[in-house]
């Protein structure tokens, strides 16, 4: 399968003061990311994970090392809406992605900039509406919609200008648990028609719907493969105060207690079937 971002040695350091001093976020980080895959990437607070994705569609630059979307690299300026509508990027906190006062206007805005047509932009828009599930307040005022709907808004102004990654940044973060569960769906669905999904997280059960799982710690890149795989490393995860899912907490006590449950059911799904077969 090919590559849709592939990532060399990618060092990234943010400046800390007025004085000069820096600190390094990223430190040395190699990634392939394939088309059509669902990577989950999590970390605790100043992993470097967000930054990561910054970097993903070039609203950061690397300070050393290279990133490529596509091919291009992204520090080529003249391909940056190459790169940008390549790779699309849906924020945590929905108020800072929207920019109109009417919900169609501001899914437009991305097309708009792309210089797209604009019967195509109707079209568009339209069709990324329905697909969030919002096409019934497309007249409505972005402020008056709740933390969970504004977050779908901001996902269909991305999905409009048909990119064939999204990067999710914690766009679950601020909603309550219905809010996370009606975005984890549309995310699902777009992942099922071919869109390349990267979503960074704090939520385990987030991240087992992953195809992959990649555990940032302090810049560096602490485990990598299929979740199953991933979450064996019980001690390890824990050892950088991360939890494991709930579901291979369960496992563990059961398995404890002389019931054989196999390593790699860790969703809800897999241990209720688990259960219910169990004799």
């Amino acid at each position: 399968m090919e590559n849709i971002i592939t990532i060399e040695n990618l060092v990234f350091q943010y400046l800390r003061d007025e004085d000069g001093d820096t600190v390094q976020a990223l430190k040395g980080v190699n990634l392939e990311i394939k088309k059509g895959s669902f990577t989950a990437i999590i970390g605790k607070n100043g992993s470097g994970k967000s930054t990561l994705a910054k970097n993903l569609n070039g609203l950061l630059l690397p300070t050393e090392g290279v990133v490529y979307v596509n091919g291009y690299d992204t520090k080529d300026y003249d391909h940056v809406w190459d790169i940008r509508q390549t790779a699309g990027m849906v924020f945590q906190n929905p108020d800072n992605q929207l920019v109109s006062a009417i919900v169609e206007d501001d899914v437009a805005f991305g097309p708009e900039n792309l210089g797209i047509e604009p019967e195509e932009i109707r079209r568009r828009v339209n069709k990324a509406l329905k697909d969030v599930n919002m096409g019934q307040f497309k007249k409505k005022a972005p402020h008056f919609l709740s933390g969970g709907q504004k977050q779908r808004v901001a996902i269909a102004g991305v999905v409009a200008m048909k990119p064939e990654c999204i990067i999710f940044d914690e766009p679950t973060a601020m909603l309550d648990p219905k809010g996370r569960k009606e975005i984890m769906a549309i995310i699902d669905e777009l992942h099922s028609e071919g869109i390349t999904v990267i979503l960074i997280t704090h939520f385990m059960e987030e991240a087992v719907r992953a195809d992959r799982v990649i555990i940032m710690h302090e810049g560096h890149v602490l485990l990598d493969g299929e979740p199953e795989n991933v979450f064996e490393e019980e001690e390890l995860i824990r050892s950088v105060n991360l939890d494991v899912p709930l579901m291979v907490q369960i496992g563990a006590k059961l398995r404890a207690k002389g019931i054989n449950v196999p390593l790699n059911i860790i969703t809800e799904e897999e241990m209720v079937d688990f259960i219910c077969q169990y004799k």
